[in-house]
C-alpha cells in the first residue's frame, strides 16, 4: 500500500519547515503528501515556498496554493502558479471574485483542471445551499471538502448539518478529507488508553464512508496542528484501527493513498534543488 497524506502544512514563517514534515512521513512510511496553503500568510511568498518544496522533493510533494481572490487578476495569478507547478488551490467556500462574474476564480480552477481544497470554518458552511449550488454549476471541477466538513465531537444526533454535507456525495466531482480521530473526538485528560475511551468515537467516519465510498475519501493528517491532538503517527494508526470496524483492506488502500493518487501527481523526473533547510 502506498500511503499519501492529503493535507499537510509546512512553512519557514509559520509552523515547521518541510524537512520536519518529511521526518515524520519517513518514520511512518508515508510516501507522498499534498502540501496545502495556510490562511493568514502572504499568498505569493508562501506559494513560492510550496513550489520550491515540490521542486526539491518532486516525488514526495504536490503543492496546493492560495490566491487573494479580492484581486481582479486573481484568475491570472492562479494561472501563473499552475504554470509553476501548483496542482490545486485552497479556497474559502464563500470566496467570490470582484467584477461582473463572482464565480470567475472558481471557473478558472475548472478551466485549469486543478483541484479545489474547500476550506470552511464551521459545519453550517458546508451544509449551506450556496455551496451545493456552486458545485452544481461546475460539474467539471473537483471539489475536496476538508476536515470531514467540520464535524465535531460536540455535535449531537441527528447530525443535521453533517448529513446535509454528506448529501453532496450525489455530485461525483466531490471528495472528502478525513483527518485523525483527534479532530472529531475529545482528548481525555488525564491520559487514558485507549486514547478516545471517554466518549468513544462519533459515527462521522462511517457515515462519510457510507455516503461517499472509499474511492472518494482521503486521509489528511493536518500536520503540524495534529500535534496538538494525538500526534502525527496516531492520526494514521488510530484512524486505521477505527476503519477496521467497517472497511476491508482494499477500501483502506483507497482512503490512505489511492484516492489522493487519482487526483495528484508525484514525479521523480524533475530536477532536484538544494535542501530548503
Amino acid at each position: 500500500m502506498t500511503f499519501v497524506d492529503a493535507h499537510t502544512h509546512a512553512s519557514p514563517y509559520w509552523f515547521e519547515p518541510v524537512e520536519s514534515l518529511l521526518f515524520h512521513m519517513d518514520r511512518y512510511q508515508v510516501k507522498h503528501t499534498v502540501l496545502t496553503g495556510v490562511t493568514g500568510q502572504t499568498a505569493d511568498r508562501y506559494n513560492q515556498y510550496l513550489i520550491d518544496c515540490a521542486r526539491a522533493y518532486p516525488d514526495r510533494v504536490a503543492p496546493v496554493v492560495m490566491v487573494d481572490v479580492s484581486r481582479e487578476d486573481a484568475p491570472e495569478v492562479l494561472k501563473f502558479w499552475v504554470r509553476e507547478g501548483a496542482q490545486g488551490v485552497r479556497l474559502e467556500l464563500d470566496d467570490r471574485s470582484p467584477g461582473k462574474d463572482p464565480l470567475a476564480i472558481w471557473k478558472a480552477c475548472s478551466d485549469l483542471g486543478i483541484t479545489v481544497s474547500c476550506q470552511g470554518h464551521k459545519k453550517e458552511e458546508f451544509a449551506d445551499d450556496a455551496f451545493s449550488d456552486l458545485i452544481s454549476r461546475l460539474p467539471q471541477l473537483t471539489f475536496i471538502i476538508e476536515h470531514l466538513g467540520k464535524a465535531k465531537a460536540a455535535d449531537t444526533p441527528p447530525y443535521s448539518a453533517f448529513c446535509k454535507t454528506l448529501a453532496l456525495a450525489q455530485f461525483p466531482n466531490v471528495y472528502l478529507k478525513v483527518g485523525g480521530l483527534g479532530e472529531i473526538c475529545k482528548r481525555p485528560f488525564p491520559f487514558l488508553d485507549p486514547f478516545f475511551s471517554v466518549d468513544g468515537v462519533p459515527p462521522f467516519v462511517k457515515m462519510a464512508y457510507d455516503a461517499f465510498g472509499a474511492s472518494r475519501m482521503m486521509w489528511g493528517s493536518n500536520y503540524p496542528p495534529c500535534s496538538h491532538h494525538e500526534g502525527y503517527g496516531n492520526t494514521f494508526q488510530l484512524l486505521d484501527q477505527h476503519l477496521d470496524k467497517f472497511c476491508n483492506a482494499d477500501d483502506k488502500a483507497w482512503i490512505f493513498g489511492k484516492t489522493a493518487l487519482s487526483l495528484f501527481r508525484f514525479s521523480s523526473n524533475k530536477p532536484k534543488v538544494k535542501s530548503l533547510g
